[in-house]
């Protein structure tokens, strides 16, 4: 008998000369996915001083960072008087997003006071829970030793003092890191700021 070719499809089988189609698997039913877990919030979530938020949960501020500049020069330390409130303080602020230390500190002194400075040793690291602010004081270097600072929209009047004659309009907070600078410790000291700010700023 000559070789025939079955007229079903490929997968059907014979049986007594008919052909039997083979019949479909069912298919398994899909398993359900499993919904995404939420990603745990980070406690390192950050805001800057400008008040705008990455990674903030629920738009909350977890911490502040701010850097401020201790800028020496024969034993006097610089000082600006902010031109909003009229208190003095130290030239710095806060953080900006994608900014180091050092960069941001160095462009905060140069925006207040026009002064282009190099980060160096840190000096004291503040807590600040009232404000849910961590500050990080650092001494500075100026990169032109002869350079005078300027005023800015922020500060209205610079000066050089003496840690222990300081202007009786000096915030508390800004005094204790220029004390603690001429302390000239090795180690970063560790304190904690704890006085509102409507308090630092009544008259001594």
């Amino acid at each position: 008998m000559a070789n025939g070719k079955a007229g079903g499809k490929q997968g059907d089988a014979l049986k007594n000369g008919v052909v039997v189609k083979a019949e479909k698997a069912e298919k398994p039913e899909k398993a359900e996915k499993a919904p995404k877990a939420k990603a745990a919030r980070s406690d390192a979530d950050v805001v800057s001083a400008a008040g705008n938020k990455k990674g903030a949960s629920n738009g909350q501020a977890r911490f502040r960072i701010g850097v401020f500049a201790l800028i020496e020069r024969d034993g006097l330390y610089l000082l600006a008087r902010r031109s909003d409130i009229g208190w003095w303080n130290l030239p710095g602020g806060g953080l900006e997003f994608n900014e180091s230390l050092a960069e941001g500190l160095a462009r905060e002194v140069q925006e207040e006071v026009q002064l282009a400075v190099t980060v160096g040793q840190l000096v004291g690291v503040y807590e600040k829970p009232l404000k849910r602010e961590v500050v990080l004081a650092f001494r500075c270097h100026l990169i032109d030793a002869d350079a005078t600072p300027g005023l800015s929209d922020e500060v209205s009047e610079v000066g050089w003092f003496a840690p222990d004659a300081l202007p009786e309009q000096t915030l508390p907070k800004h005094a204790q890191r220029v004390r603690d600078a001429a302390l000239r410790t090795r180690e970063a000291l560790i304190r904690s700021q704890a006085t509102a700010t409507e308090d630092d700023q009544q008259v001594r």
